[in-house]
Order: structure tokens, then sequence, then C-alpha cells
């Protein structure tokens, strides 16, 4: 049984053995998905409650919290501040990670390949379409490129990971900004179409010479190669959690109403250039407050005990001054 596979059984068996205990119901990002099903797990240990979360992307997660058919939804891609007025909820980001470009080629190992932000717009632009093409090949002198054509993936679905990753295109290249922008969905100039960052991840681990975009857990845990990436400062950085430190380190919560935070391209020298967060979403008034109650139990375990298990998982804990900026949010803000 694979990773996924098991933490899947794990939430099924959540879900199905506490029923009498009412389980905390959620939807949304693919991207946190490992930590959540993680944190699911040991809470369900830990307390006899579980956690019933279905990873279906940002875009149906925030569907759903908006129809009001779940307790939390789930989201990459942050609500700016006056959207979350008009639907009547609260926002708040519960950890970090990182997005990594992922390929399939024969012969290179993990953070060998390098690209930078132009070349990897100009990939997914249907620009450069062959491997040994001289701006990849610039980037890796060293490198033996296959003279294949590159096969690209890219999400099917309304997601968060996409949204941070076309914003980083978006920074990195004014020919993607004027051409495509960004957004949780886009009009794709080029690829193939995966669902979650799963189908993306199994996409790439089953197509030679393909390349794609996952949050680093499914990088990790499916054993894709990824790559390193050039930063805003002109140095080519690993995906690390160090890295992706630094580029969360920039972060000031404090100053962002309603969190709306993005953290791709951020400066620094080791800085991981398309570093996220990922956002919880819950109504102010909750139609019903026991289970509201109940996910917010939850959320503050996980800020309390769920840190080591994140870490694991090669995401990044909020710092402890924005736990108690939510925390604070959570008192002041949905009713109980």
């Amino acid at each position: 049984m694979n990773f996924f596979k098991a933490i899947v059984a794990a939430g099924l068996v959540a879900a199905s053995t506490s029923a009498f205990a009412a389980d905390i119901t959620g939807a949304g990002a693919t991207f946190p998905f490992p930590v959540y099903s993680k944190w699911a797990d040991l809470y369900k240990k830990e307390t006899g409650n579980g956690l019933n979360y279905q990873s279906i992307g940002s875009g149906a997660g925030i569907k759903q919290i908006q129809a009001k058919t779940v307790t939390f939804g789930a989201t990459d891609a942050p609500l700016k501040p006056e959207q979350l007025e008009k639907d009547g909820l609260v926002q708040w980001p519960q950890v970090m990670g990182a997005i990594v470009p992922v390929v399939n080629l024969e012969g290179i190992k993990p953070g060998e390949l390098v690209f930078d932000g132009e070349t990897l717009a100009s990939v997914y632009l249907g620009k450069i379409t062959k491997w040994n093409d001289p701006a990849i090949a610039k980037l890796n002198p060293k490198l033996k490129l296959p003279t294949d054509a590159i096969t690209v993936v890219r999400r099917s679905d309304g997601s968060g990971t996409t949204f941070n990753f076309t914003d980083y295109l978006s920074k990195a290249s004014a020919d993607w900004k004027s051409k495509v922008g960004s957004g949780t969905a886009v009009e794709w100039p080029a690829g193939v179409g995966a669902k979650g960052n799963e189908g993306v991840a199994g996409n790439i681990s089953q197509t030679k010479n393909s390349i794609g975009y996952v949050e680093y857990a499914y990088a990790k845990q499916n054993k894709l190669t990824y790559a390193a990436m050039i930063n805003k400062a002109g140095k080519t950085v690993q995906p690390t959690v160090a890295a992706f430190q630094a580029a969360a380190a920039n972060a000031d919560w404090a100053k962002a109403p309603g969190y709306y935070l993005i953290l791709t391209d951020q400066p620094g020298e080791a800085s991981w250039p398309i570093t996220a967060a990922t956002f919880i979403l819950m109504h102010k008034e909750p139609a019903d407050k026991a289970a509201s109650a109940e996910a917010i139990k939850f959320f503050k375990w996980a800020f309390e005990k769920g840190d080591k298990a994140a870490e694991e998982l090669d995401y990044i804990p909020m710092p402890a001054p924005v736990v108690k900026q939510i925390e604070k949010t959570w008192s002041a803000d949905i009713k109980s």
C-alpha cells in the first residue's frame, strides 16, 4: 500500500468508526492533504474524534463552504477581504509548504535539473517543446538532455496549487503575465490535465519526458525527480525546509487584511521561489455551532501538537505569534 492509499484508508477508517462522534467535515485543497490526513489520524487516536476531509481542490472547497455543505473549506488561493465579507467567511493560514517542478527524465536525479522562472514559463507556454532546447541547456551545461519532446502536465481542476504556480510564473515572466496570468484555473496554452496533486504526481511517474508541478510532500512520497530553481536573488536553491522557511520568514501576517498574503517569488538568497500557505475558511455565523466548535478544537490541537508531523512531511508550521493572532481571530469573528 503506497503512502497516499494508506492515508486515504486511515481517513476512511476515522470516518467510519467515529460516526457516533460526529465527524468534522471539510473539503478543498489537495496541497495540504498529506498533513491534514496525518493530523486527523493522530487526533483520532488522542481524542476519538474523526475528520472527514475531501481532497477535491481549492476551487471546489471554496464552493462547498460557500454552499454550507461542510464545516470548513480549505484553499491555497486565499480569498480577498471583500470576498470574505460578501460570503460571511473567516480565513486564516493553517500551515505552509512549497510547490516544486517535477520531471520524469531518464538518468536525471532529484535536484540535478535547474530551471528559472522565465524558462519554466516558456515550457508551459508551449514555446519550449524539446528537452534539449538551448534555454534549458544553458541552465544545465553539465547534463545530457534528451532530444525528446516535453510532455507538459498541469491541473485540470480549480486549484490553489495552480494559483500559486501561475502567480509565480506571472512574476517571473512578462510573457506569461500578459498571455495567461494567474488564477485557480487558467486557459493553459499547452499540456495535458490531471486532477489534484495526486493526479499530477501519478501522471508524471507514468509518463517519460514529462514535467509537472506538485506540493513537495507529493514529490517526496512518490519519489519523483524534482528540479532546483533559480530564485529572485539569482541563486540556485534546492527544495528544502530551510529554503521554504527562508521564503516564509518574509511574511508579515499582522499587516495582511483577512490574512491575504502570497509567498511566491520572495527576496533572499536562500528563499525557495514557489512557497505557499494553505488556508482554512469558516462561516462567521455557522449553521451548526457545535460542529464549528469541534473544527476549531481540531485546528487548535494542530497548532499545539501538530508541528512535528508537519515537519516530517516537509511542511512549515505557522510561527507562534501568528497562531496567537489566529486564535484571537477565532474568538472575535466566529460565533459559538
